[in-house]
């Protein structure tokens, strides 16, 4: 009873704030007006500052998935403020800084503020054909990132693998192989253990990046691997002793179809693994390697995308450990302010020695299904409604139903 009240209280919230945005036709949401916009005379400096709120409600059944943390339905806003400073042809500095429960769904209850992206760009010519980038910034893997704000993600959360936590641990080596194997009978332990890619992973480093004719590339050296946790992707928290490179090639037929191919290695384990290996051993010598094949297609009122990651994570006193993810995703615009979205999930893990002479998966195979429903009022106004239904194979499942509902403003 106490869900289904959570549950109806979570749909009225929606309700409640697209009736608001209907009846805002004259309000400051109809025009296009940046009263945060400084421009000098000839053109040379230019600052931009806006930015998003985020009203998300979740109810979930049980063992809540992917990256929300808690154990039961909550409320979860989020301001994110955006600065873009032009400085003459070549040079452009962005910041996002974000006030909320934590950069995953409720992960610091009690509230954080934080800068998630600080870079600076470089662009020596007057095209796009070069570019370079220092800083912390998102990374340069797959195609999901291009589009994982608020405003441009269909869905209210992300795909599988950018979100499910698998049983590699960073902070700390398995003991032995039972003891690894041992894990995937256990409710996700997100403090301690990674996905395949975390997010969007706003780590620290540089790149450089551009794009020639149908070709675009990137390349960038982080100090932190794609499956880090958001709480070393600062400089300042995890140095560039042991460095992860990645990079994408990306081929554009035409003007319907984006192709790319990427990959990705580096060292996993956090400093403090350290006393946790064997001996003679050090965190450089474990990796992870991920390669990613990725596409999309845009045809009238249709638009897909698709991924598939393959990754093998070299765990201590165990071997490698293997997992393949893919998801495939469809929207489709039914008028010019409603549209839909389906995205089908899976991942699949390999085989390791289970220290009896044998092997055994290191984790349980899962499929998630998503349906999302969007209203976009105008160009300032947005409201989403998503439910999701995962399972894993095995008797524990990490939150087999999942509802959500966001509200997004943007200014």
């Amino acid at each position: 009873m106490n869900r289904l009240r959570a549950l109806k209280k979570l749909f009225l919230l929606s309700a409640c704030f697209a009736m608001l945005g209907i009846s805002a036709r004259a309000s400051w949401l109809e025009e296009p007006v940046n009263p945060l916009h400084l421009q000098s005379t000839n053109g040379f400096f230019r600052s931009d500052i806006s930015g998003t709120l985020d009203l998300e409600g979740y109810y979930i059944d049980r063992n809540p998935p992917g990256l929300l943390f808690g154990n039961n339905s909550f409320f979860n806003p989020r301001l994110s403020l955006f600065l873009d400073l032009q400085l003459g042809p070549h040079f452009y500095i962005g910041v996002q800084s974000r006030f909320d429960r934590g950069f995953d769904p409720k992960s610091k209850p009690g509230g954080d503020a934080r800068a998630d992206e600080y870079f600076l760009r470089y662009t020596p010519f007057d095209d796009a054909r070069l570019n370079f980038e220092i800083g912390k910034f998102a990374m340069v893997f797959g195609n999901w990132v291009n589009r994982h704000d608020s405003w441009n993600n269909p869905f209210i959360t992300a795909p599988l693998p950018y979100e499910n936590v698998t049983a590699v641990s960073d902070g700390a080596a398995p003991a032995s192989p039972a003891a690894f194997l041992a894990r995937k009978n256990l409710a996700d332990k997100k403090g301690l253990w990674l996905p395949v890619i975390w997010g969007p992973a706003y780590t620290s480093g540089g790149a450089v990046f551009g794009s020639a004719r149908r070709f675009d590339y990137a390349l960038e050296i982080k100090n932190a691997p794609i499956s880090s946790r958001p709480a070393v992707w600062d400089a300042t928290q995890l140095g560039w002793d042991n460095p992860t490179v990645t990079g994408r090639l990306g081929f554009r037929p035409d003007e319907s179809w984006n192709l790319g191919v990427s990959a990705s290695g580096g060292a996993y384990l956090l400093p403090s693994a350290a006393g946790t290996l064997p001996a003679g051993k050090s965190i450089g010598d474990y990796r992870q390697y991920t390669l990613g094949q990725d596409a999309s297609f845009a045809w009238h009122h249709w638009q897909f995308w698709e991924e598939i990651i393959a990754s093998r994570f070299e765990v201590p006193n165990v071997g490698n450990a293997g997992t393949l993810a893919y998801y495939v995703e469809a929207k489709y615009k039914i008028t010019p302010r409603l549209f839909a979205a389906e995205r089908w999930n899976q991942q699949f893990f390999g085989d390791v020695p289970n220290g009896a002479g044998g092997h055994a998966a290191w984790d349980n195979d899962a499929w998630r299904a998503d349906t999302a429903l969007g209203w976009r009022f105008n160009r300032h106004l947005q409201a989403k409604i998503q439910y999701s239904y995962n399972h894993q194979r095995g008797a524990l499942q990490q939150g087999e139903q999942l509802f959500a509902g966001q509200i997004t403003a943007k200014f």
